[in-house]
């Protein structure tokens, strides 16, 4: 029996690579739909799930802050301002701060103290968020009322929008109590990526700065974050995330009150916190419905939140080849 020819042989080899990557091509497909399918079926439950109360209220249950299960009147303004509220704060604080630490541990930290320290703000991710909870209630909101509620309360007296903002009994729990514990909750993400994509920075580029005589501050505000701000940004919004949608930790300490106070200092509600709270107990189909829809909101503002991010992470991508 004749031997195969070469290019039978090299015909073969070739047949068989293609029938390879065609099922690589096929299970990648099958994947990527399936993500596209489990997302369509939470959003198709959530709207039918929400029809009920949407019936009901219409777009009424977004600007109403009445919540009574007992006469079956449910509005989502209180707990949608308390999720963007908290959610806001902890962004104010968490973002300097973990750009500030990621500048620290790339640049300034001595080397030995780089890995244990980078590693202990890392690990605060991977605590769970009911231990959080745990801790903000027992430990942090005490201190918090005694140390810092009532002397800003005192401070504060009738002093115009201050008194406003930080006004009113103090309780340790309450919106910035909430705010504070999401911000530790969310700077690991953002310090983990920033030193992470400030370690991409070339290193001709500050050593340039550096031989011109910039500052430690120049070269970082300058040269290293303008180089990087895309992964920065990305890296805040996946914190950004992660605040909107936090429930237990937010549901122990912001004190789920169903109203709008101008005060920081006051108790409050989210939306994750209202769902958590309140499932078990909804017995009217209208209840569980409210709640639903409230789901449901917090899916579409998470949608907005990081649709934006993303428009704006594509400006920035533009915008960086533009000579200003």
């Amino acid at each position: 029996m004749s031997e195969p020819s070469a290019l039978t042989v090299r015909v073969e080899t070739a047949r068989k690579a293609g029938a390879g990557d065609f099922r690589f091509r096929l299970l990648t497909l099958l994947a990527a739909l399936a993500v596209l399918a489990i997302f369509s079926g939470v959003v198709l439950s959530l709207v039918i799930g929400a029809m009920p109360a949407f019936k009901a209220f219409g777009l009424g249950f977004i600007t109403t802050e009445a919540w009574s299960p007992t006469r079956e009147r449910f509005g989502a303004l209180a707990p949608i301002y308390g999720t963007l509220v908290t959610s806001l704060i902890a962004m104010l604080i968490a973002v300097p701060v973990g750009i500030g630490i990621a500048i620290f541990l790339t640049d300034l930290c001595p080397r030995p103290l780089r890995r244990p320290i980078g590693t202990a703000i890392e690990l605060l991710a991977g605590i769970p968020s009911i231990i959080y909870g745990i801790w903000g209630l027992f430990v942090f909101a005490p201190w918090f009322q005694l140390h810092v509620q009532e002397p800003v309360v005192e401070a504060v007296g009738n002093i115009p929008v201050l008194s406003t903002l930080f006004g009113g009994a103090t309780f340790g729990i309450g919106t910035l109590t909430a705010a504070l514990i999401l911000s530790i909750m969310i700077l690991p993400f953002i310090s983990a990526v920033t030193r992470d994509v400030l370690e991409t920075v070339p290193s001709a580029l500050k050593e340039a700065s550096y031989a011109l005589g910039s500052t430690s501050w120049e070269v970082m505000w300058k040269v290293c974050l303008p180089f990087c701000q895309t992964g920065v940004a990305g890296g805040a919004m996946l914190a950004l995330g992660r605040a909107l949608g936090e429930t237990m930790a937010v549901t122990f300490v912001i004190g789920n009150a169903h109203r709008i106070s101008p005060s920081l200092f006051a108790p409050g509600t989210s939306i994750s916190a209202t769902i958590a709270n309140e499932f078990s107990e909804a017995t009217s189909e209208l209840y569980t419905s409210s709640l639903i829809e409230l789901g449901f909101l917090l899916f579409v503002i998470t949608f907005i939140v990081l649709a934006c991010a993303q428009l704006m992470l594509r400006q920035m991508e533009k915008g960086k080849g533009k000579v200003t």
